[in-house]
């Protein structure tokens, strides 16, 4: 018997991809499934991206690139940020990475150790309190609630704080639920962390681009006074549909603090990954400096989508659903259908061929929810419902 450290014992996972394996695997069985699980845009990543990365690699881009990623691909960051968000950066606190689970890795793993507490939405990405419990902090869970349109609330997240807290970790657009929080509320949090600077912020801000109905994104690089201590992610993958390109960007605290911490993450990045690929990374500035065209076809697409979702969810029996204001998920309430929603989930999928998450996937107040990704066509969307419809009523 081999015998591995405890912390591989502790470490979760993303059942979204669990759940897409088992729909794979009935599909195989000739079972027409209809996947609202999986978290990825249905569209192809747009051509110009993709010529890009093709002459990259024509053109002999085919080694080693620095571990933090080559200064073009920063620099093409640093346009992107100060369009979004108005705020200059230097390409000197900008990791290129391959996704954006690396940054919460390397975050996580920076501040957490026994003893010491990390705070992260719940429900939230699984990863947050996987990788809490692998480094052996305490996770502290931040409630986000229906009630508050599945917006992080400043007061109720400050009163977590401790003398052991060492790193909140914010999401806004948020995965599951589709809340978005207001810059007032931000500015909240903001103020009361003036209390607190021993407490690092993880901001994960990959589906800033994507918000409804007026919503606009707050990033938390337009608070000057949390940048010595500030990390925030992003990444090509939701807005350009480049999961699988594994292309995401970090960027980190500046000042003499922040120099401490970047070159922390570029030695892991030397340890773990090495670098990202070089024809990637040419792909992902063509992404931000090309035509946005492409993008502002799928966020209209998205957005007739959610309206659809929340219209035929609220119609459904025992099933409540608030209008999600950003990303590309409705979390719908279902306690009032009798069902615990791991198994409803589990029983839309075997019996209707309906993909779901089960909130409880995503944190321990997930009881009562399911997660649906609206990111797959109309008309498989309207299927789903009536599938849903049928195994509620039948």
């Amino acid at each position: 018997m081999l015998h591995t450290i405890a912390a591989f014992d502790r470490l979760g996972e993303e059942n979204a991809f669990a759940v897409l394996a088992r729909a794979t695997t009935l599909a195989h069985q000739g079972r027409d499934i209809i996947n609202l699980g999986i978290g990825q845009p249905d569209f192809k990543t747009p051509q110009h991206i993709v010529e890009a990365a093709i002459k990259a690699l024509r053109d002999g881009h085919h080694g080693y690139t620095p571990a933090n990623g080559l200064l073009a691909t920063r620099e093409a960051v640093v346009r992107r940020t100060l369009t979004i968000t108005g705020v200059e950066v230097s390409p000197e606190s900008v990791m290129i990475l391959p996704g954006g689970k690396p940054t919460m890795f390397a975050a996580i793993l920076m501040f957490g150790e026994r003893g010491a507490e990390i705070l992260y939405p719940d429900p939230g990405f699984p990863i947050y309190r996987s990788m809490i419990e692998f480094t052996g902090a305490a996770p502290i869970p931040v409630p986000i609630r229906e009630e508050n349109g599945f917006a992080f609330s400043a007061e109720e997240t400050l009163a977590l704080i401790t003398p052991k807290t060492r790193l909140l970790i914010l999401n806004s657009p948020a995965n599951p639920t589709g809340g978005v929080t207001a810059r007032d509320e931000i500015a909240k949090l903001v103020k009361g962390l003036e209390k607190h600077p021993e407490v690092a912020i993880l901001s994960d801000e990959i589906y800033n681009v994507m918000t409804y109905d007026g919503e606009t994104h707050c990033s938390l690089l337009n608070f000057p006074e949390l940048r010595d201590r500030l990390i925030v992610l992003n990444g090509w993958s939701k807005t350009w549909a480049m999961t699988g390109w594994r292309m995401g960007w970090s960027i980190w605290p500046n000042g003499e603090k922040g120099a401490y911490l970047y070159d922390k993450v570029r030695k892991l990045a030397v340890n773990c990954w090495s670098c990202v690929n070089a024809p990637s990374q040419y792909a992902g500035i063509a992404a931000i400096d090309g035509p946005q065209d492409d993008v502002e076809k799928m966020m209209l697409a998205f957005d007739n989508r959610r309206k659809i979702v929340v219209e035929g969810l609220n119609a459904l029996p025992g099933i409540s659903c608030i209008t999600p204001k950003g990303a590309f998920y409705a979390f719908p309430n279902v306690s009032k259908t009798g069902w615990k929603a791991k198994k409803l989930a589990s029983a839309l999928l075997e019996d209707a061929g309906v993909a779901l998450i089960g909130g409880p996937d995503f944190g321990v107040l997930g009881e009562g929810y399911v997660r649906l990704s609206y990111a797959n066509s109309e008309e498989n969307i309207l299927r789903a419902l009536e599938r849903i419809e049928g195994f509620l009523t039948k």
